[in-house]
């Protein structure tokens, strides 16, 4: 094995840019690659730029009509065609957008395969994440899911039994509907409720299709959740079904959408419960898949003050040397963001949270709490179909 852990970048998945006042910024890649180039964790990771992915690449999951839909409204922007999700307030069409797409689906698609082939234990992939893409569409500033895309090239290249995680605040839909048929691939999201929320799926009676009965799982959270209950959710959910699925690689979406801060959702969850959920699956992955980890962005729309702190925390979890919440922040890269966005940065990678305190669901729950009512209503419709016990 070359090495503990990868870290998949090129300067160029900066450009996926769907313009000026769009929530998703940029920005927010480029002062996360240098938070974590602050920190001195590009000395601890193996940074490899993947290939874009190619046409068959791209058809293991979406269809071809798709595709060149969006390599038209790549080429003129202009003529974007909307049955498409294409050209919407969303997902605005813009030039060479078929091509920063397919090289951001072209990064996690390499982490895959280096996970898969031993290459490294563990790959990153933080301006990965896109879960909403539909394989006939855009959706939720999402052009092609580069993380079903990982998922369908682990099975092409052999995996028997992929898990895929999803704590974004959104619901990860996109991923679910691509595998939604297969009972090779586990998919879990834990997600605002769809009530107040977009996409409005991810309902616990989403379980999977007929040919694969259980295999999707939906932990829908009252808006308003903190961390207490937020990782007391994940924990009460996600350990006993990865125990009794036995993955043999976990891929994880860590969208950072789940900060209080956060302008387009309603949890209230801070960087320090975000760092432990990383810390869990990493640690999830060594115990139940060999270590075998590949980890996604997602989501996240305060750009300064958490989603480069959250995944400069899952690089450093993933390359074996983990950021303290009580770090302090390098001055150079808090004079970066000033001058690049004129906003105040940071001065420390921790909320003032840690450590995070939650009560195991082992300990009993309230059937009248409504924290209690989600992790309840996504065990009574899963568990038993995985013959474990609700």
């Amino acid at each position: 094995m070359s090495g503990r852990a990868q870290l998949m970048w090129d300067e160029a998945v900066t450009g996926y840019d769907f313009g000026p006042g769009h929530p998703m910024d940029p920005v927010r890649l480029a002062l996360t690659r240098k938070l974590v180039d602050a920190f001195g964790l590009d000395r601890d990771v193996e940074v490899v730029a993947a290939k874009a992915a190619g046409e068959s690449t791209l058809r293991l999951v979406h269809r071809e009509d798709y595709i060149e839909a969006v390599k038209a409204a790549s080429l003129d922007p202009g003529s974007a065609d909307q049955s498409y999700g294409l050209g919407t307030l969303d997902d605005p069409a813009f030039a060479g957008m078929h091509e920063v797409s397919s090289l951001i689906a072209g990064q996690s698609v390499g982490a895959a395969e280096a996970v898969w082939r031993g290459e490294v234990l563990h790959a990153v992939n933080f301006a990965g994440g896109l879960h909403h893409a539909m394989p006939g569409g855009a959706s939720g500033f999402c052009i092609y899911n580069d993380a079903s895309l990982a998922i369908a090239r682990l099975l092409e290249l052999g995996a028997e039994r992929v898990a895929y995680v999803d704590v974004d605040v959104h619901h990860g839909d996109g991923v679910q509907a691509a595998f939604w048929d297969d009972p090779r691939v586990l998919t879990i999201s834990l997600h605002e409720h769809p009530r107040t929320l977009f996409p409005q799926t991810g309902w616990p009676e989403e379980t999977g299709g007929d040919a694969a009965e259980g295999s999707a799982v939906n932990v829908a959270l009252p808006a308003g959740t903190g961390d207490a209950g937020w990782v007391r959710a994940f924990h009460a959910v996600v350990p006993e079904l990865l125990a009794e699925f036995r993955p043999q690689v976990l891929v994880t979406q860590h969208g950072a959408d789940t900060h209080f801060e956060d302008p387009l959702a309603h949890l209230a969850v801070s960087l320090d419960a975000q760092r432990a959920v990383q810390v869990a699956c990493h640690d999830l992955a060594h115990e139940y898949a060999d270590g075998k980890w590949v980890a996604l962005g997602g989501g996240g729309y305060a750009v300064v003050d958490v989603v480069p702190r959250s995944w400069t925390h899952l690089v450093g979890i993933a390359a074996g040397r983990a950021v303290e919440p009580e770090a302090m922040i390098p001055e150079a890269w808090r004079q970066e963001v000033f001058a690049r966005t004129r906003q105040l940065a940071p001065a420390r990678m921790t909320d003032g949270r840690w450590p995070v305190s939650w009560a195991s669901w082992d300990a009993g729950y309230d059937p009248a709490d409504r924290l209690d009512q989600a992790v309840l209503a996504a065990r009574r419709a899963v568990f038993p179909l995985r013959g474990l016990l609700p």
